[in-house]
């Protein structure tokens, strides 16, 4: 049981959360979905879902961690009990650990390119090179499945061994050291792009208001990014949320995660765009967009290579600090449910993540064509978890906000956010009807196959939803009668 960790400080589980939220996909797909899909326009949607969807998910799923005191699966066992609710909803414990679990397995892989990129830039190796030479080296490192396997294998050791250490001497003290240090990196790399990039145009690029270029997809990705951004639905937030201090404020804590969140995004955003423009170089997405473009402008530019390797060493601390939310809510179940002490439960999780990490290394080479995951699902291992992932944390997100919505007590809520009525009345519209409803559509966009009824689908899903989370509800309260 983790009733007896909470964090040292009441601004530990800011720094926690923005830990786990800021990550890969800050530095490179937030900026880049900007860009493409009517930069201001989708920076405003993107803002209103994060307001009626990220917001009143990350406050429900925090209040559960803190309402239950422990991890996500047994916490959710505590409350369905305490509430004489379905034992289906400990589902949503279930859920938040598989994810959890299985994005540790390839996002250890992804990361540890950038323990090759470090290496690269502090020792000049990647001075002078061409885009022939930095793409070829790139296609070189992903055929490797050696360097792959030994570089998953750092990564995730070294994020073992934080969580191993504890709640205040490991996450606690590593984040507090590591959160601080990663804004001042980025502020030197934006200070860097400024003077040598082209910032006007990676400001024009992010920010100029282009309502005609965001499509309905733009919508769904702003919605989706929004949702993803934060961490929700995967065990993080539930987890830390366990360890947060009693009076600490839910509502100010969720919009300060948000804000910080979002403006890391736009800071990095800046900082790269100006970068790649200022090279004169194609603003390409995915991976490629910072293993590839970002390498070139770094080595055409004057201490590049000193300052390539300080943005790698702030794309590996920024993945260390969301891997290590990862860990937490499977080993604290292990340690709960297990009696395992934090080191054994750490390294089980661990390495059966390691292990399954391996299907990803293989899916860039040895199986990269050919393999029993394409003749069984029509994608690589790589793919195929990461399907997964998208169809169980909204899955785990919709879930967290129907119990939270029609299965807490107002009495229950407003003792965990202490707010005014109008506030709470708010949240709680939001999380019964309106983030369910947007979560159903990231959840539905994900399976190709419902894309043509997405609008009908997900409105009966929310309807049967709330039916029945109001329906279990109530017989709650009456069999409690």
């Amino acid at each position: 049981m983790s009733t007896h960790n909470v964090w040292t400080h009441k601004g530990t589980f800011l720094l926690a959360a923005v830990g786990s939220a800021v990550g890969l996909g800050n530095l490179w797909r937030f900026p880049y979905l900007t860009g493409e899909n009517g930069g201001g326009a989708f920076i405003l949607i993107y803002a209103l879902t994060i307001f009626a969807v990220g917001i009143p998910i990350l406050i429900a799923e925090t209040m559960l961690g803190r309402a239950s005191r422990r991890s996500p699966i047994m916490g959710m066992q505590f409350l369905t009990r305490t509430h004489k609710t379905s034992r289906g909803w400990v589902s949503i414990g279930w859920l938040g650990g598989a994810s959890a679990f299985l994005i540790l397995s390839f996002y250890s892989v992804i990361a540890g390119w950038a323990i090759h990129y470090t290496w690269l830039m502090l020792t000049g190796s990647l001075v002078g090179a061409d885009a022939a030479t930095i793409a070829a080296g790139f296609d070189a490192l992903l055929a490797s499945p050696g360097l792959l396997t030994l570089y998953h294998t750092l990564f995730i050791i070294a994020s073992g061994v934080i969580v191993g250490m504890g709640i205040h001497k490991g996450i606690e003290s590593g984040l507090r050291i590591m959160m601080p240090a990663l804004f001042v990196i980025l502020l030197v790399v934006l200070a860097y792009g400024i003077t040598n990039g082209d910032f006007a145009a990676a400001a024009s690029f992010l920010f100029t208001f282009n309502l005609a270029d965001l499509s309905l997809e733009g919508w769904l990705q702003a919605m989706g990014q929004s949702f993803f951004t934060l961490s929700l639905g995967m065990g993080a937030i539930m987890a830390y949320g366990a360890y947060m201090a009693s009076d600490a404020s839910l509502s100010r804590t969720a919009f300060a995660v948000a804000f910080v969140d979002t403006a890391v995004a736009m800071v990095a955003g800046l900082a790269i765009f100006s970068l790649v423009f200022g090279a004169g170089l194609d603003a390409s997405a995915g991976p490629g967009l910072m293993f590839v473009t970002l390498p070139l402008a770094f080595a055409e530019m004057p201490l590049g290579g000193l300052i390539g390797g300080v943005f790698f060493i702030l794309v590996l601390g920024a993945a260390i600090s969301s891997s290590i939310s990862l860990i937490e809510p499977v080993a604290a179940f292990l340690v709960e449910r297990f009696d395992l002490t934090r080191p054994q439960a750490v390294f089980a999780m661990v390495v059966a993540s390691w292990a399954l990490g391996l299907l990803t290394v293989v899916s860039f080479n040895l199986w990269a064509e050919a393999s029993l995951f394409h003749t069984l699902f029509g994608r690589s291992a790589f793919d195929f978890i990461e399907l997964l992932t998208n169809i169980f944390m909204p899955l785990g997100g919709l879930l967290i906000a129907l119990f939270a919505g029609w299965a807490l007590t107002h009495s229950e809520v407003m003792k965990e956010m202490r707010t005014s009525e109008a506030w709470f009345q708010s949240w709680r519209f939001l999380v019964r009807f309106v983030a369910p409803a947007a979560v159903a559509f990231v959840f539905l966009r994900t399976i190709p196959q419902v894309e043509g009824y997405l609008i009908p689908a997900a409105g009966a899903l929310i309807i049967v939803g709330a039916f029945a989370a109001g329906r279990t509800f109530l017989v709650g309260k009456r069999q409690a009668q």
